[in-house]
């Protein structure tokens, strides 16, 4: 049986674990502890380690540990509970840094000084309080700002599959991402969850070159590190973008990745835990657990500053019915989908022109916001590239010599939407003028008796008669 050591000015110690199991300890308890608790566990040679009370029942805790529990022994480890939450101090000068998943720094600095302590878990926003997302954020991907806007304070998460490009898409967009107002302070707050240490290189390489690193906080918690760190390293990230969006008045991009890989932690922990599993193992409570992580995504009535996420995953197999994605588009406000077919063609970035919606779009674009026909022109082209979809289908029957000339001319724009409107270098950073310019020029291959979602008056200006 484990016993008290006594307390301490930092919290009551004991001695030995009553069970390990996976990154889970168990122990028995004398005083009273509370969920979420910090706890100190130190092993045998006294390397100490992170982590927090996940159920007490009775006089036994379960504690995760963060760091993993490899190593540890039941007569040789010493529990020591700190009485308070996980909390991560947080600074503005934590910008153009890099931590690991638990906020610690790993670019051989020293720990940003701040006497703010904030609880990892964030503070509840009242619904009242909340402001509805508005404003277009410019990412310089056409697919995206043209057709599938992304609006500050808005969650659009990112739809990928193994091996697609969505690395080199989520390094893309927090290079480009801007305010078209250029008076305000915009910033990103990076966080890779499981990701290799060549990816977390390529990440922090890409941001330095481009130079932009003095933008962005990283939290990279890494392939090889414990998977358990994983569930820490989004609620640290966001804990410092909600520090600088509603104490500094900054305008926040948050970028998650992978949350597939967090999913995956979450269902390791349950399943050490002896949870009774529900969708292909996953826990019962994962919707609730992904709501509190993207619900931090918003604007507060009265504050200036703003956070908005992109959340990327990968799905299982493409698998967009997959527990992870499925959950994830209940709670966000629609989705870009990365399609392997036009990746395997060569375009990039790949992003699904039919699938892929942003529900808040109308919210942040149009007269005053954007430009006045930037709302018709997406729809427009949506409808017209959902025609090329059904004249490809027919083609694959009859052949497509044997289409009728309409359909031959929208086989034709297909291509070119798909090459020259979609399709774009890793590195080009188009502006919304540019884009929108494309666009017309795109839909212009069509006749303009074809254009029914474009008004006379957006025509006679925009429309460029082909010969």
């Amino acid at each position: 049986m484990m016993t008290a050591e006594g307390r301490t000015d930092r919290g009551l110690e004991y001695q030995g674990a009553a069970r390990i199991d996976g990154p889970l300890l168990f122990v028995d308890v004398r005083h009273p502890v509370g969920y979420d608790e910090v706890a100190e566990i130190t092993d045998a040679s006294g390397i100490r380690r992170v982590g927090r009370v996940l159920e007490v029942h009775e006089q036994r805790a379960v504690v995760q540990v963060f760091e993993g529990t490899s190593g540890l022994s039941n007569p040789g480890t010493r529990i020591r509970f700190m009485g308070d939450s996980l909390k991560l101090n947080v600074t503005r000068d934590m910008l153009g840094r890099v931590f690991d998943g638990l906020g610690r720094p790993v670019d051989d600095e020293p720990a940003p000084l701040s006497g703010d302590r904030r609880d990892i878990n964030g503070e509840p926003m009242n619904p009242y309080a909340r402001q509805m997302p508005r404003d277009f954020i410019q990412t310089g991907v056409s697919a995206i700002d043209g057709m599938n806007s992304l609006v500050r304070g808005q969650k659009l998460p990112v739809f990928s599959g193994n091996g697609l490009p969505h690395n080199q898409l989520a390094a893309q967009i927090t290079r480009q991402a801007r305010l078209l107002s250029e008076n305000v302070e915009f910033a990103v707050v990076f966080a890779g969850m499981g990701v290799k240490h060549d990816v977390a290189q390529y990440f922090i390489k890409n941001f330095s070159d481009a130079g932009v690193l003095n933008k962005v906080a990283m939290f990279l918690s890494l392939a090889d590190a414990p998977s358990i760190e994983r569930l820490v390293t989004p609620r640290a990230a966001l804990t410092l973008a909600e520090h600088l969006a509603f104490d500094h008045g900054m305008h926040i991009l948050v970028i998650l990745t992978d949350m597939t890989n967090y999913c995956e932690s979450l269902r390791e922990v349950a399943i050490a835990h002896g949870e009774i599993p529900a969708r292909k193992g996953y826990p019962g409570y994962l919707y609730s657990d992904l709501a509190s992580l993207y619900e931090r995504a918003g604007r507060i009535k009265g504050r200036e500053g703003s956070v908005t996420q992109v959340p990327i995953l990968t799905m299982p197999s493409d698998d967009i019915s997959h527990p992870v994605p499925d959950l994830t588009g209940y709670i966000t406000e629609g989705q870009i989908v990365l399609d392997r077919e036009l990746f395997q063609r060569g375009i990039y970035p790949p992003i699904a022109g039919l699938p892929s919606l942003s529900r808040l779009m109308k919210d942040g674009i149009g007269k005053g916001k954007t430009r006045d026909d930037h709302a018709h022109l997406a729809s427009q082209l949506f409808a017209a590239y959902a025609r090329v979809r059904q004249v490809r289908a027919l083609a694959a029957v009859i052949g497509e010599e044997e289409l009728p000339p309409l359909d031959k001319i929208y086989v034709k724009f297909g291509e070119a939407f798909e090459r020259r409107f979609l399709g774009q270098e890793e590195y080009e950073d188009r502006t919304l003028e540019q884009t929108l310019e494309r666009g017309w020029d795109i839909i212009s291959i069509l006749p303009r008796e074809e254009l029914h979602r474009l008004s006379d008056e957006e025509l006679n200006q925009h429309y460029r008669e082909k010969r």
